[in-house]
Order: C-alpha cells, then sequence, then structure tokens
C-alpha cells in the first residue's frame, strides 16, 4: 500500500510502519524477509501497544501531530479484499491532508 500511494499520491505524505508487540518478537525475522516496511519493537518498558490500547492486527492511523484518529483491524478488514484495501487506503490519504 505505501508503493501505491506514494506513486498515485506523491505529494501526500503518508508513512506506514509497523510496531511489534512486546514478548512476540520471535518471528520478527520473518516479519522484515523481503520488505521494506519500517519495523518497529514495542517494549515492556515503552508499552506502546498497551497505551494505544491495540488489537493483534491493528492498523492505528495517526494524525501529524501523532494523535490516534482511528484503528482498522486487518483480521476483520482483510486487505485481499479490494473494499477493504481502498477503504483502508482512503482512511490513510484523509488522515493525510
Amino acid at each position: 500500500m505505501q508503493k501505491d500511494i506514494d506513486a498515485a499520491h506523491p505529494a501526500v505524505k503518508v508513512q506506514l510502519l509497523g510496531v511489534n508487540g512486546a514478548g512476540l518478537e520471535s518471528a520478527n525475522d520473518l516479519m522484515v524477509a523481503g520488505r521494506a516496511l519500517p519495523w518497529l519493537q514495542d517494549t515492556g518498558g515503552d508499552d506502546v501497544w498497551g497505551s494505544w490500547v491495540v488489537a493483534y492486527r491493528d492498523v492505528v492511523v495517526l494524525a501529524a501531530d501523532n494523535t490516534r484518529i482511528i484503528s482498522y483491524n486487518l483480521t476483520v478488514h482483510d486487505l485481499g479484499d479490494t473494499t477493504n484495501y481502498q477503504a483502508l487506503k482512503k482512511i490513510l490519504l484523509d488522515a493525510a491532508k
């Protein structure tokens, strides 16, 4: 989706990155293999997932000032479905305006 947004909307600043939950580090190597997605590892001390009240596979959309706009869960909204893909893309583009 990052490449899609960058190509179709070069003037819009959207940056996707992943934040893995603390204690779920075992598959980090697999997650980043062959991908360009920035991947951050949460820790018990930082507890980003806890402070953002994240559910597994949530996309947390932030405004330019890092305030939370919405969460969009990829288990509920499979991006293999074009409707869901376009809905998330619209959310991201709207948030960037």
